[in-house]
């Protein structure tokens, strides 16, 4: 399918279905297929995402991925009081930088993409949406919660952890992608300080057959969840044989591209997002696959939650080290 057709199903999913809710005041494409040529094939590994803004204090859970007129979409639907600061979000700024929205009844998004896209690249806010992502860094990883479940420990230190990169594409006005986090960095980073990105991971020396190995395992436990999962999660919709050709096929992508290591930070948060499924609809299934999970911990250097807590030191350490990267980047 090619990235116009699949833009098109998404926007008659709009259309036809979200425009229809009572607080419904917007859409705009965000994600990977706002910079690709419409005449362009859709990876296999991407998805159509669409950021759907509504009149409401809290928006309710994402729509997440489904699969709609053959086009896999992935929806979230956000707050307009969120949607209007978008200007100095780190998470939100690159999805209006250009004009991509899909409707527009309230007439709002049109002149709040007009300014996010005149200063987008203005010093205060660029420095702003930065500081925004260093921070969320920092609090997410001393807020660690040494009581939860395992998986959810690793869970809690991941995701903070691979902000770090987001410091650094933001500073450098590239949006901060989700699954292609490290991939995306590697061109602004410095190598040093690259590296010592993959270092708090701890995937810096891993070779492709090593992702590969702990990737062969990885599918088996997504399939799994994808079969067994039944409870409403967050990110029910990325554990679906429709999702499967993200989050396993795609990664098998970034190996056979030598982008192996870049790979390693998305498997660690399926496996995480897996177990979570698993423990609370299939616990026989979930004790089965965690030895697949403790593997690929082990290898990342990471057994314990104290060895949780030292990577998560490790981090906030180095943040002085990156946060003057990401100040050598908005001068540049």
């Amino acid at each position: 399918m090619r990235v116009d057709e699949a833009r098109a199903a998404a926007a008659d999913w709009v259309v036809g279905r979200a425009s229809r809710e009572p607080a419904f005041l917007g859409a705009y494409f965000t994600g990977s297929t706002v910079g690709m040529a419409t005449d362009a094939e859709l990876p296999v590994a991407s998805d159509v995402d669409v950021a759907v803004v509504l009149d409401v204090d809290e928006a309710p859970a994402k729509a997440g991925k489904f699969v709609h007129l053959g086009a896999l979409v992935e929806v979230t639907y956000l707050p307009w009081h969120e949607v209007r600061e978008a200007l100095g979000t780190h998470y939100l700024a690159g999805g209006l930088r250009t004009d991509t929205i899909i409707a527009d009844p309230s007439g709002r998004l049109r002149p709040l993409q007009a300014v996010v896209a005149e200063h987008f690249s203005d010093e205060k806010w660029v420095r702003h949406r930065s500081e925004a992502a260093r921070r969320r860094v920092e609090t997410r990883l001393r807020a660690l919660d040494d009581t939860a479940p395992w998986h959810q420990q690793v869970m809690g230190w991941v995701f903070p952890t691979g902000v770090t990169a987001h410091v650094l594409l933001v500073a450098a006005q590239r949006d901060p992608t989700v699954r292609l986090r490290y991939l995306a960095v590697r061109p602004v980073a410095p190598a040093p300080v690259y590296r010592e990105l993959l270092e708090q991971l701890g995937c810096a020396d891993w070779t492709p057959a090593r992702v590969g190995h702990h990737l062969d395992r990885l599918a088996t436990t997504f399939d799994l969840a994808a079969d067994a999962a039944r409870t409403p999660l967050p990110f029910s919709t990325d554990l679906t044989p429709a999702a499967r050709p993200i989050a396993i096929d795609g990664t098998r992508e970034l190996i056979d591209a030598g982008d192996h290591r870049e790979a390693v930070f998305w498997m660690v948060v399926t496996h995480t997002r897996c177990h979570t499924a698993l423990a609370l609809d299939a616990p026989d299934a979930h004790r089965e696959a965690r030895p697949a999970f403790d593997d690929l911990m082990a290898d990342l250097g990471i057994t314990t939650t104290a060895d949780l807590r030292a990577r998560a030191e490790r981090t906030l350490g180095y943040l002085p080290e990156l946060w003057a990267a990401a100040e050598d980047l908005m001068r540049r």
